[in-house]
Order: C-alpha cells, then structure tokens, then sequence
C-alpha cells in the first residue's frame, strides 16, 4: 500500500473509554466548604440556644402593639421620604443636566452640600430649627415643626442628594444616538424623554434605587434622637420599662430583616422586568 493511501485512511474510531473527560477534583473548595457550613452551624446554634437572647420574650412582643406602630411609622417614613427624596433628586438631576450654567451649580452645590454633612447632624439642625429663626411669617417654628415633621424634611433632603446622582447616572447611561435617533423622527420632548429615555436609564436606576430604598427603611432607625416613635424608639421605650433590652433589640432586629428581605425580592422582580425588557429591544 503506497504511502499516500495510509495518509488518506480515516483514523480509527474513539472509544467511550478513550474521550470521557474526567472532571478536576478541587478538594480544596470543597474542604473550605465545609469549614464554612461548620462555622455557621456552631454560629446559629449559639444564637438559638443562648438564653441571653430570650426568645421567648422576642415572640411575646415581636408583634405587639407598641412594636407594630412603631413598624407602622418606619414603613411610613420611609415611603414618604423615597418619594419626595426622589422628586426632588429628579429635579436636581434635571438641574445639573441642564445648559444652564446657574442651574448646573446649584445642583452641584446641593449635591455637594447633603452630602457633606452627616445625617444625624442634619435632623439635629433642623429639629433646633427655633434657635436660628424663631419665627418664619410670624409662625413659631417651634410650633410649626414637630418632631416627624423633621424626620420627613431631614431625611428627604439627605435622600433627594444621592437619588439625584442615581437619577443622573441612569440618565447619563442612555446613549446620545438614541436621543438624536428620536429627534430625527420628531418625537416631542416630552415623548423623547418619557417614551425613549426613561425606560432605558429606568435598569440603571432600580438597582441602586433599591439599595437607597433599604437604605432609608434602615436610616430612618436614627430618627429615634429626636423622639419619633419609630420601631427602634417604640423597643426602647418598651425596654426602658421592662429591662429586656437584648430580646427587645432582637424584636426589632428581626422586623428590620423581614422587611428589608421583602424589598430585595421585590427588587429582584423588578430588575428582572427591565432586564427582560432590555433582552426584547436588542
């Protein structure tokens, strides 16, 4: 047989045997695995068998009728606080987004400013509001502000300074050529922006207006300096009674899990729905 017919001669067949690949045993991430279900079994069994906790006393007040008024207000706070926050951060979104240069600075400048200083220091501030100006058109502002009136203007303005910089990144995301795309077939303005803009900066909002949302359910915990009777001020008044503060803090802790777990599902769902969208325009 001539040496170019043995070239030409189809290989000879594989065997099972010969082609099953044999997967790479990593013992190390397994064996890291295991130290980690460990670590975390002796972590849980410690919280559930430690009597310091009380669980007990956490289900006796876990849904009591102090601890679910102050649940009531927290959820309420932090409602009302992401939507005027985002109104307002929407409007300084549009302000530093804006040709006009006045405008620009004054969005930077309260961007800047809300930014700067420190929460707690902010509701201070407003909460003695009565020490700088006594009265406002004749109105006592000691009178005129109590104290969720400050957690609703203290926390918004904190808020309106970050949900603008999330309002303007989401803008910002949307690629000019979508814009001039929809200038060339006449859309209005208000179309361009409510039908072109908004639903493509809309998946770069939601993910860090979700984080912002848990954020305010848990920021609105300080309010408790000024007296609000939030859900941590409504354990503590409970505990400043009674002397329980671990399982009180638990009660209070565990409600604070809860909901923020409600919200990241709920976030989770809504990423998806903009993602899918996102999917279906390309």
């Amino acid at each position: 047989m001539s040496s170019d017919t043995l070239a030409k001669a189809p290989a000879p067949p594989v065997s099972a045997e010969t082609a099953r690949i044999v997967p790479q045993r990593r013992y190390g991430q397994w064996a890291a695995a295991a130290v980690v279900l460990v670590l975390l079994g002796l972590a849980a069994d410690s919280v559930l068998r430690n009597d310091a906790f009380q669980w007990g006393v956490v289900a006796d007040y876990f849904t009591s009728t102090a601890v679910l008024r102050g649940l009531w207000l927290t959820l309420w706070l932090t409602a009302v606080v992401m939507v005027l926050g985002f109104a307002l951060g929407t409007l300084l979104a549009a302000a530093r987004l804006s040709a006009n240069p006045v405008l620009r600075a004054v969005g930077w400048g309260y961007v800047w400013l809300f930014r700067s200083i420190p929460i707690l220091v902010q509701l201070l501030l407003w909460f003695n509001i009565g020490a700088l100006y006594p009265q406002i058109l004749g109105v006592k502002t000691v009178d005129l502000l109590g104290p969720v009136a400050v957690a609703v203007i203290g926390l918004t303005l904190h808020e309106a300074a970050y949900a603008a910089e999330v309002v303007r990144g989401g803008i910002l995301s949307v690629g000019a050529g979508q814009i001039e795309a929809a200038q060339a077939l006449g859309l209005s303005r208000l179309r361009r922006w409510w039908r072109i803009v908004l639903p493509q900066a809309m998946r770069s909002i939601v993910p860090p207006a979700g984080n912002m949302l848990i954020g305010t359910l848990k920021g609105t915990s300080i309010v408790s300096v000024i007296a609000v009777q939030d859900l941590l001020y409504s354990t503590q008044l409970v505990y400043h009674q009674t002397y329980q503060v671990i399982p009180l803090l638990m009660v209070a802790t565990v409600w604070y899990t809860v909901v923020t777990s409600l919200l990241s599902v709920g976030q989770y769902y809504v990423e998806k729905r903009y993602a899918r969208g996102a999917e279906t325009g390309r």
